[in-house]
């Protein structure tokens, strides 16, 4: 069994529970330096505990932003330029579409994930309680190669502190089976490491899987981990679930169905080609 969460305005998410599918898959209803600051020494460290809960737990954010993004990357004729750069004339700026959704994704996955350091600081009035995300442990993002490296381009702009390592899987496209080409992983992570792997596309589950795999030869605990996904379908988050139990799950949508050739329908094609023109 797993769960759906969407996540709402208020603090108690809407929680919709469905049970996996038989036959048909269908649903019902480069570390960064901390800025320089004077804290007080007597800052303390406030760890939250992880969830207790053994159930797999998929998030979807109904953030109509989320929306936005998810629509501009479905749409056929948004071309390369669009589908990784979005030129804003008010702002003088250009963004990533993909990247986009996945700050938003990431940003909601850290809720109440990140450790905090609590102390005083001296503003330039007065003495203020203040708390600030402990620089001394970096959260670690794994984009998996090629899609995962849009997806994760913003995740500086949301973790002020955070490492990247990159893992390469690419899929047979007769077998739809996963093969690791590169392993920038670490030996080992640090105890109580917090990991975000990043893979747009959750369809069969394969490259997703392997990636996971990968974390738990290195003694990563399923709890460590989040998911950060812009489109997901029933097979992927079923396999993870079985596999995985207590692993969380954050992607803009959930679609129904994955065809033959192992693509999510309706989806948004494949998010590597589109991202990068080939």
């Amino acid at each position: 069994m797993w769960e759906l969460k969407c996540i709402t305005p208020t603090s108690t998410p809407t929680i919709f529970t469905f049970s996996q599918p038989q036959t048909r898959h269908s649903l019902t209803p480069q570390p960064r330096r901390f800025p320089s600051l004077s804290v007080n020494c007597r800052a303390t460290i406030d760890q939250k505990p992880l969830m207790s809960d053994d159930r797999m737990l998929v998030f979807v954010p109904p953030h109509p932003l989320i929306k936005h993004w998810v629509s501009v990357l479905r749409n056929e004729q948004t071309p390369c330029a669009v589908f990784i750069l979005i030129y804003t004339m008010y702002f003088l700026s250009v963004e990533n579409a993909m990247g986009e959704l996945g700050r938003l994704l990431m940003y909601e996955a850290s809720r109440d994930w990140l450790p905090i350091i609590a102390g005083e600081i001296q503003t330039p009035i007065a003495v203020a309680k203040v708390e600030f995300i402990d620089p001394r442990e970096p959260v670690a993002v794994i984009p998996i190669l090629r899609a995962g490296l849009a997806l994760a381009e913003h995740a500086a702009t949301i973790l002020p502190s955070m490492a990247t390592y990159h893992v390469g899987v690419s899929r047979d496209e007769e077998t739809l089976q996963p093969t690791v080409y590169l392993n920038k992983l670490p030996e080992k992570f640090p105890e109580g490491a917090r990991i975000l792997v990043v893979d747009p596309m959750l369809a069969t589950g394969g490259t997703i899987v392997k990636a996971i795999d990968l974390l738990k030869e290195r003694g990563v605990g399923n709890k460590q981990i989040k998911v950060i996904s812009a489109v997901a379908a029933p097979p992927a988050l079923t396999k993870l679930s079985e596999k995985f139990p207590g692993i969380h799950v954050y992607t803009g949508i959930i679609d129904e169905v994955v065809n033959e050739k192992g693509f999510i329908i309706p989806g948004l094609g494949d998010a590597g080609d589109r991202s990068f023109g080939t």
